[in-house]
């Protein structure tokens, strides 16, 4: 039999990844099995997974009601669109169950996809015909942030924040703009917290100004930047976002994709600043990733404005094939139990605190420049002498995650930003594996 690491480089082309890179020295890892926060290789090495697959295994891996919920749902019903006036009971009792979950944001609807790109590209749509249906053409400017991730669909990507993931995309759709993000450990405004004034919340009403308020249609933004490297803001920032888009009439978009259901140590990470957001986009940790299911939630303001007859083109002409997925939403609501009986959030919250008390041990190291995070998801920039960044061609992350995966422990590299996202189900022991080999692995860089 061939070895599926040679079939990974002959057949595989695989996202985000430089292909050219993978030789005998950097093989390829291939996972056969998993359970709870670990994973097997095909060699039976063991593995701590401190990503949470990317970003999203919240109740961990092997969970057999998981499995069970979408073997019996595809037994019963396979697929069944929801386009024209059809659906299936297991997506309107998912879409009722969101609903309930974010009634303290005031969400009404939920327009189902297949992941958080389409989830994002869903709202992008929805807040331009939102404005359009209300008699405002102009309004079709979107405002996000630097740094930001957000998707790689066309509109998704616009919105994203990294130049490297559009450049060679280019020209991308448009009317999106960007704002620098709250990064206070690298202000770009070279100020310091809390006598900076929160300038770059302060920067959106600058934009909208200088674009014309009745040009912006919304404003779309992670509670927590994720890929762009954990960076948690600042308190009062989205306080000040939300205040600042109502003063303007625009449409707040919570991109909660990597930070919805407990990730956060709060079930959505709005709720941490008490921000009511228009819409909300989830994805990831919807199903743990088990199936593929993105959700996107609207006020029921949004929903009555695209509301009409047959003929008034306002129906909203967007939507995917595998929208409301039977199995996918069966795994869903599954998963969203689980969530509830063991405490998950809870969970999140209290081991969140632990994990960043022990990566904060890690700033006596002369090569930790900053640590931060927020419930179960957490950064580590790796830094020289006065916060110096490394040389980039260094690829001191790179090698960092490397030499971790050596040592059975997974975490992803953003840059020079190791990042940790476990699943929401990992032990205290766990925990302390992952930061004494973290810890250990950097010191060797001094």
């Amino acid at each position: 039999m061939t070895d599926p690491r040679k079939k990974y480089q002959e057949y595989l082309w695989a996202p985000f990844t430089q292909m050219g890179d993978l030789d005998e020295e950097v093989e390829p890892l291939v996972i056969v099995s998993g359970e709870g926060s670990r994973v097997t290789n095909i060699d039976g090495k063991e593995f701590i997974d401190g990503h949470g697959a990317l970003w999203l295994n919240n109740v961990g891996f092997g969970r057999q009601e998981m499995v069970d919920a979408a073997s019996e749902q595809m037994q019963q019903l396979s697929y069944f669109p929801s386009f024209a006036g059809m659906a299936n009971n297991v997506a309107l009792e998912l879409a009722e169950r969101l609903v309930d979950i974010a009634d303290r944001e005031n969400m009404s609807r939920a327009f189902f996809s297949s992941g958080g790109s389409e989830a994002v590209e869903t709202a992008l749509k929805v807040s331009r015909q939102y404005w359009r249906l209300k008699g405002r053409d102009r309004k079709y400017k979107v405002i996000a942030r630097r740094q930001a991730y957000h998707g790689v669909t066309m509109g998704a990507l616009s919105a994203t924040g990294m130049a490297m993931n559009r450049q060679l995309f280019e020209p991308l759709v448009p009317g999106f703009r960007h704002i620098e993000p709250p990064h206070c450990y690298r202000c770009p405004y070279d100020v310091e917290y809390p006598d900076c004034g929160l300038v770059c919340a302060k920067e959106l009403e600058r934009t909208i100004k200088f674009e014309g308020p009745d040009t912006v249609a919304a404003f779309i933004g992670e509670p927590v930047m994720g890929a762009g490297g954990v960076i948690v803001p600042p308190d009062g920032y989205w306080q000040e976002i939300e205040r600042i888009c109502r003063k303007y009439d625009v449409l707040l978009i919570s991109d909660e994709v990597i930070t919805g259901f407990g990730r956060t140590g709060d079930v959505f990470g709005c709720r941490h600043w008490g921000v009511r957001p228009d819409i909300m986009v989830f994805a990831k940790a919807l199903t743990s990733g088990y199936l593929p299911l993105g959700a996107t939630l609207t006020t029921e303001d949004i929903f009555e404005v695209c509301l009409g007859q047959h003929g008034q083109g306002r129906e909203f002409r967007h939507g995917t094939t595998y929208s409301g997925h039977p199995a996918a939403c069966a795994t869903a609501l599954v998963n969203l139990d689980i969530t509830e009986k063991e405490g998950l959030v809870d969970k999140a919250r209290d081991n969140g605190a632990y994990m960043l008390k022990r990566l904060r041990e890690l700033e006596s190291l002369p090569a930790v420049g900053n640590v931060n995070g927020l419930g179960l998801m957490a950064r580590v920039e790796l830094t020289q002498k006065d916060d110096v960044p490394f040389p980039p061609e260094q690829l001191t992350g790179l090698k960092i995650s490397r030499q971790l995966m050596r040592r059975g422990v997974i975490l992803r590299a953003l840059g020079d930003v190791i990042s940790l996202s476990p699943p929401l189900v990992i032990t205290q022991d766990e925990i302390d594996t992952m930061v004494d080999g973290l810890g250990e692995e950097i010191e060797k860089l001094t």
